[in-house]
């Protein structure tokens, strides 16, 4: 799907820059929280689709530390709070949600569990988030199968 071209000013182009796609605080505090549970894991693993922040190679999970703006989060109400260039970032967006979705079914059928996080939610709830990993690992290392 192509999108229509960001009508850009300077100041759209100077926060736009300070954008980080990969290793960013939130992706960093994740990945030092299971090193210290004992896992070791692969970083931006782009053997995998989608390139997920963190593999646990060992159990097959794929961990995705997702923006809540450009990955969608709430989009249907905060679709409509658009102001600025509405059309591309609608377009934007729905790709990227598009795109998220068809790398989990790529995923799955590889027997791969992938998971998503909020990157608030790694921010303010880390135990938590760690937690629901922990429940996955126990399931792959128990022959279980998830839905």
């Amino acid at each position: 799907m192509k999108h229509q071209k960001l009508e850009t000013t300077p100041e759209i182009s100077k926060r736009m820059s300070h954008v980080k796609l990969k290793r960013n605080g939130v992706e960093t505090k994740l990945a030092k929280a299971l090193w210290h549970k004992g896992f070791r894991y692969r970083l931006n693993y782009k053997k995998l689709p989608g390139s997920p922040d963190i593999v646990l190679t060992k159990y097959c999970i794929a961990i995705f530390v997702d923006g809540e703006f450009w990955h969608g989060k709430d989009f249907d109400y905060r679709k409509e709070k658009l102001k600025n260039n509405k059309k591309f970032w609608v377009e934007k967006i729905e790709e990227n949600i598009f795109r998220d979705s068809r790398n989990d079914v790529l995923l799955k059928n590889m027997g791969w569990i992938p998971l998503h996080f909020w990157s608030k939610d790694v921010e303010n709830n880390l135990d938590e988030c760690i937690k629901e990993i922990l429940e996955y690992v126990s399931y792959q290392t128990s022959g279980k199968t998830i839905e």
